[in-house]
């Protein structure tokens, strides 16, 4: 109160929120004095934080004390009519403010007890103006006066009421102080141990703390089942052991709060009919507190059973209030804990993936291996104790198992190291292979049924078959059990028992879905892998086998090298014209060493390598009518005589490649062509779509060269010999005629321009090829007699494959079709016409000295145009051919 000049004139600021009545009637001012209102003057005046008020002056008199003089002023301040109403913060009914005044000079006990009679005013006067710092003090120092009073009162507490209070000023520490210590610890403890339970473990610690409880149990609900309660316990000592055991359901406060969601709080002087056996395992407990702790969706993840001893409070509505506050926050811990505990297990799950690519492409060595690494993951992947795999075999309606009950303790010692070789040693540590009928036991229903199985009780469940738990003395509790699926059909199963804490779970099974599928590719690749790996030492075998009987014995050998090898040759071997007819099979043999002999001499190859590799050669061609030894040595004399009457043009690697190529161009051919072998399906057409039979034939030739003491390139350098088997491989690929056509063109486009160069390694290389297919064709430059001999063989050819396409209900071309022998003069003349001339042309324009081919080729190419003529006109006399 301040004094004006006159000493009986006083200002008293009252600050009156009227609501929407502007001054009817002033509110009741009680100073100890009675005042009555003489007048009222209205002034505008503005508070410090911008809002305009309305202020008025009030002229008041004290009717007793002084009756003809002007009484004190008062200021009264109206909050804008926006402000006149507030509701109060208890129910939904709004209701005026009380005017509400604070008067300099007046009482605390004045004041207190309008504030006691008007607490809705105090509490929307506290929360909007008063700091929050300044409220967390407030509360720091109620806690420690309750506190101090709670120990002073300790031994008559025996009134609810303070009980309550004391629960009511708990909470609001809790919620204004403890929360962000709460979170801190719960973030750490993220950090260490970030698994759902552990995280529960610790909220629940934190709850039976802030609720002054002695002690607690937490019960973890597996598939938010009310009837699937686990209790979970941890070693205070070390968070790392924690033990997790099936509780007992029926009448128990934790199925039912399980069940209903609902609070439950019970004291043993006011039993609950509903629990009889409430306190069960609790003697030192007389009051409890049972709460559901839900996920926001609503999926109870578990339930918190909260105990005190005899002498504390009953639990009341505020404790409930507080554990409640308490999961809300770390509800955010556990949903944060369960992204990382998935993200954690998708990344292990992305490393046992690259694993497994790693294996399938780069390690694998046996199905046994794969199958250990893969059951090692799986147990990491869901904690289980044991592991199986077990394989279909359709055939026999039955499962089996090379790797059976491998232990987490053989999986955890690997957990770092997925070598092959703490696999071997792992897959070296299980059983025999076993095996047992579809159907049987949980395995055997889920291979027939191709249904996940996950078994909390595996006793209570009839599908499961305990004989191998009575032969181990091992306690089988929980499986889960998957089928492994390929292209839609079963090939396996992989069966976990026993998950270490409680049982398997549905994120469990997801997991291992997931897994299922990667496995069931690997194990698919491992099977191709097995398959592959025994056809490859099958054909180790059979080629073993074949390189024997297809070698040349060492009485061939000897016959060859006493009677047969000529140092000189009497007959004019280098004639273009020479018969190959007149020499045997083995007469042949010993002439191509000495051509070989004649054009590159011995001083850089082994004379008994030559001699093993042509007898070898002579028996890898089959007894056809056409492309047999005989052909090929024709073939072989043809590109000698070029070679040696070229004047040396070929460098010497060239003209090793031309006559080794001309020898085995033909090399196992089957008397079929290249289309026959694609249309019917040939495995060698599978294995090469052009070029089919040349390119066999060249295999042939390396296979040849690989057997031991047949290589007749050994003393070349590498570099050497790899030039040797590129320039090899282009030759005999040049005798196929659909390569001649575009060989020819680019070399005549050549020609014909004048720019063939010795020196430019492409038109070398044409040239090869142009050599290789003339001296093929040699048959059609040989003299008539042996050009009709030729050409009789030629067609029983053509006329078995002919005979071989009819079977296959296929009609062969004329040239083929032995009921059309008037088509053989035509076809020899369209052959030589478009084929044989113009190669010979080209041949003869590079190398003159190959004209005597061109000449005969042209010659026989006259003879059969006569045949051709005297057949056509037979045919329109019709008389027979």
């Amino acid at each position: 109160m301040s004094h004006g000049a006159d000493s009986n004139d006083t200002d008293i600021k009252i600050t009156a929120g009227l609501g929407k009545m502007p001054f009817r009637r002033l509110p009741s001012i009680h100073s100890g004095d009675q005042w009555v209102t003489k007048k009222i003057d209205p002034v505008m005046e503005t508070r410090s934080n911008g809002q305009k008020m309305s202020q008025y002056r009030v002229t008041l008199n004290d009717k007793e004390k002084y009756p003809s003089r002007q009484g004190p002023k008062l200021n009264i301040w109206k909050l804008p009519p926006n402000d006149g109403m507030q509701s109060s913060r208890r129910g939904s009914d709004r209701v005026p403010t009380p005017p509400v005044c604070g008067i300099t000079g007046l009482t605390a006990s004045q004041v207190s007890n309008y504030l006691r009679a008007n607490q809705d005013f105090l509490e929307r006067f506290v929360t909007e103006e008063v700091e929050l710092e300044q409220l967390e003090r407030w509360l720091i120092r109620r806690s420690q006066q309750l506190k101090r009073k709670e120990k002073e009162t300790s031994s008559t507490k025996n009134n609810n009421s303070s009980g309550r209070k004391t629960s009511l000023s708990r909470w609001k520490f809790c919620v204004h102080a403890d929360k962000r210590q709460m979170l801190l610890d719960l973030t750490h403890s993220l950090q260490l141990k970030p698994t759902k339970d552990h995280v529960l473990w610790e909220l629940a610690n934190c709850i039976c703390s802030a609720v002054n409880a002695d002690g607690f149990r937490l019960y973890i609900a597996e598939h938010s089942n009310a009837h699937n309660l686990f209790l979970y316990q941890e070693n205070s000592d070390n968070s790392d052991i924690s033990k997790k055991e099936k509780a007992i359901t029926g009448k128990t406060v934790p199925t039912y709060v399980a069940r209903t969601r609902e609070a439950v709080r019970l004291s043993r002087n006011n039993t609950d009919n509903r629990f009889p056996n409430a306190f069960t395992g609790l003697s030192q407990a007389a009051h409890l507190q049972c709460q559901a702790v839900l996920q926001p969706d609503g999926q109870l993840v578990a339930v918190l059973e909260l105990w005190r001893k005899e002498g504390d409070t009953p639990f009341y509505e505020e404790d409930e209030e507080i554990a409640s506050s308490y999961i809300v926050w770390g509800g955010v811990a556990l949903h944060y804990a369960e992204l990382y505990f998935s993200m954690n297990q998708q990344r292990r799950l992305n490393d046992f993936l690259l694993a497994v690519v790693k294996s399938i492409f780069q390690d694998m060595v046996s199905m046994d291996i794969l199958v250990t690494k893969i059951m090692n993951f799986a147990q990491r992947l869901v904690d289980a104790d044991r592991a199986s795999l077990f394989l279909l075999d359709s055939k026999n309606k039955e499962l089996y198992a090379t790797i059976f009950d491998v232990g987490l303790e053989t999986s955890r010692e690997n957990v770092d190291d997925d070598s092959e070789e703490n696999a071997k040693k792992a897959s070296n540590n299980t059983s025999k292979e076993i095996r047992f009928p579809l159907g049987t036991g949980i395995a055997g229903q889920v291979a027939m049924t191709g249904e996940v199985l996950n078994i909390t009780d595996a006793y209570a469940d009839e599908r499961f078959n305990r004989t191998v738990d009575q032969l181990t003395g091992y306690r089988t509790r929980t499986i889960l059990c998957m089928p492994i699926f390929i292209r839609g059909s079963i090939i396996g199963v992989v069966q976990m028992v026993n998950k270490r804490t409680g049982s398997f779970t549905k994120d469990d099974e997801q997991a291992f879905e997931m897994f299922a599928v990667y496995c069931g590719l690997a194990l698919h690749h491992a099977k191709l892998y097995d398959k592959i790996r025994k056809s490859e030492q099958k054909y180790k075998v059979a080629l073993e086998v074949l390189s024997y009987h297809n070698s040349c014995t060492e009485d061939e050998v000897e016959t060859v090298q006493q009677n047969k090898l000529p140092e000189k040759v009497e007959v004019l071997i280098d004639d273009y014209y020479f018969n190959p007819f007149q020499l045997e099979d083995y007469e042949k043999a010993g002439h191509a060493i000495y051509m070989f002999t004649d054009l590159f001499g011995l001083s850089r190859f082994d004379k008994q390598s030559l001699l093993r590799f042509t007898l070898t050669v002579k028996k890898n061609y089959r007894r056809v009518p056409y492309h047999n030894w005989a052909h090929g040595f024709s073939v072989a004399n043809c590109m000698y005589t070029i070679i040696k009457h070229s004047g040396g043009v070929f460098q010497t690697n060239e003209g090793l490649a031309l006559y080794i190529g001309s020898l085995c161009h033909d090399l196992d051919h089957r008397g079929k062509n290249n289309k026959f072998m694609l249309e019917s399906a040939s495995p060698i057409a599978a294995i090469y779509s052009t070029s089919t039979m040349e390119h066999h034939h060249f295999n042939q030739t390396v296979t040849i060269l690989q057997q031991e003491g047949h290589n007749i390139f050994a003393k070349l350098s590498n570099s050497e010999y790899k030039q040797m088997l590129g320039l090899l491989k282009h030759c005999i690929l040049a005798t196929d005629l659909a390569l001649f056509f575009p060989n020819k063109a680019k070399l005549t486009e050549i020609v014909e321009q004048k720019a063939f160069s010795w020196d430019d390694e492409e038109h070398r290389l044409l040239l090869l090829a142009i050599s290789m297919t003339s001296s093929d064709l040699c048959a059609s430059a040989k003299p008539w007699d042996i050009q009709t001999e030729t050409v009789k063989v030629i067609f029983e050819e053509f006329y078995q494959q002919g005979d071989a396409e009819r079977a296959a209900g296929r009609q062969p071309i004329p040239m083929m079709d032995r009921y059309q022998p008037d088509q053989q003069a035509a076809s020899q003349v369209g052959f030589l016409t478009g084929i044989c001339i113009p190669c010979y042309t080209l041949l003869y324009t590079i190398i003159p000295e190959t004209k005597p081919l061109l000449d005969k080729c042209n010659e026989n190419l006259r003879r059969w145009q006569e045949i051709d003529r005297e057949v056509q006109e037979k045919k329109k006399l019709g008389g027979d051919i």
